[in-house]
């Protein structure tokens, strides 16, 4: 290496990093480098004398120096640079001349016409026959986009790549044309078969969409499952919340028994005229009791079903009333007559969804009248009372202990029992 050149290499060192603008990540020093080790590459596998080869070393350092002046005709900056650095290292001018030539040699549009200008140009585009053109590319790529020149999508530079490796780019040295031309049909062939992979993953994706939007718009399928889905679950929360409100009730009128009536029943001897009060309030909540338990109490089924029942699509499969005296090979059988049948699995939804409902209706019934039977019994009982000891001319206080009287265990018992089942009377 000459000491021209190697005043050069630190000379093009400093100048990118001190004044290169730092989003030229692709046009930097790394850049430089790799053309300049393209250049000597050639060179040594090359009949050229050394002054030629130290003219393609120097053009090579400092071809892309206009970067740091600007990006748009950056070739006539780097002329400037590079002319105004070998003037100051004293070179012969017919040297300066035959860089600057060189640098201008490089711009892309114009076909090399020396065969120096040939030998920078491949050096200046070897990384298109190189391993690492995928990151180089890429690197280009993002440079513009930082840059604000232009935007390009993976697919938009994919294709952009194939047109310059295809339609704008072409090796002129010997070496070049036997030794990167068959790495770069490599790259190309990569970036085809990437493309077509593309196109390939793109169309299947717009077919599969396509055909989901078609099976949403024309099938009803899946209305249908979001359908029975939702009433099901629907009707089982309704049926665990009239099951709730029927323990609740059984609960308050069992503690009120217990404890009011187990203080009155002691005073009925002395005090005849609350008989007829407690009769109506003990009777009030009895009644509320019975039907808080039949709301509740279950039916049992049979059971059991035969193959006839199966083959006539008699038997809702779906309900453990039809068969949980069944074996369970012959569930297992009738599931499977069941599943073979899409009408037959819809019934059988519809089925337990109407028996459902029937069960709903009739707890709910059972409960309105139980709730309006406590409602109504409480009024009428404390109005009883009330009337009972006016006519006497008794106190409350004289006929319940502190224990009955509001504020009580009573009341606090009613009010726990609310807060362990979530409840509140209204």
């Amino acid at each position: 290496m000459s000491k021209l050149v190697e005043n050069a290499e630190k000379f093009v060192f400093d100048l990118f990093k001190n004044e290169l603008d730092q989003t030229f990540i692709y046009h930097n020093y790394t850049h430089t480098d790799r053309v300049l080790r393209s250049v000597r590459e050639i060179t040594e596998n090359t009949k050229i004398n050394k002054k030629d080869a130290e003219i393609l070393e120097l053009t090579a350092l400092l071809h892309d120096t206009g970067y740091t002046k600007s990006r748009e005709n950056h070739e006539e900056e780097s002329v400037k640079i590079a002319t105004k650095f070998l003037k100051e290292q004293e070179a012969d001018d017919k040297v300066i001349e035959a860089v600057s030539e060189c640098i201008m040699a490089t711009k892309f549009k114009d076909s090399p016409k020396t065969e120096l200008g040939k030998i920078i140009r491949d050096a200046d585009a070897s990384h298109f026959g190189k391993k690492y053109f995928a990151e180089a590319s890429e690197f280009l790529r993002k440079e513009l986009e930082v840059q604000g020149i232009a935007t390009y999508s993976p697919s938009e530079w994919l294709n952009e790549n194939i047109k310059v490796l295809t339609k704008q780019h072409e090796f002129y040295t010997d070496y070049a044309l036997k030794n990167w031309q068959p790495r770069k049909e490599k790259n190309l062939s990569k970036l085809m078969k990437s493309k077509k992979k593309r196109k390939s993953k793109l169309n299947t994706e717009e077919l599969k969409a396509k055909y989901k939007a078609q099976y949403k718009n024309e099938s009803p399928e899946r209305g249908i499952q979001t359908f029975y889905r939702v009433a099901l679950r629907n009707h089982i929360k309704l049926s665990d919340i009239a099951d709730t409100k029927a323990n609740i009730l059984l609960s308050v009128n069992a503690i009120i028994i217990s404890l009011v009536l187990a203080n009155l029943i002691s005073k009925l001897d002395t005090n005849a005229y609350l008989v007829y009060p407690t009769a109506i309030f003990t009777l009030s909540c009895v009644i509320s009791m019975v039907l808080s338990i039949i709301a509740t109490r279950p039916n049992i089924t049979r059971g059991e079903f035969t193959k006839e029942d199966v083959a006539n699509k008699d038997v809702n499969l779906t309900f453990f009333g039809n068969f949980h005296k069944m074996e369970l090979k012959e569930y297992e059988w009738a599931v499977s007559e069941l599943l073979k049948d899409k009408n037959y699995v819809y019934t059988s939804l519809t089925k337990d969804l109407y028996f459902l409902g029937k069960v709903l209706e009739r707890k709910y019934r059972i409960l309105r009248v139980t709730y309006t039977i406590f409602m109504i019994g409480m009024i009428v009982s404390v109005i009883s009372f009330g009337v009972a000891l006016k006519i006497n001319g008794a106190k409350l206080e004289d006929v319940l202990p502190d224990e009955a009287l509001p504020n009580s265990s009573i009341q606090n018992n009613i009010e726990q029992t609310s807060k362990e089942h979530d409840f509140v009377i209204s």
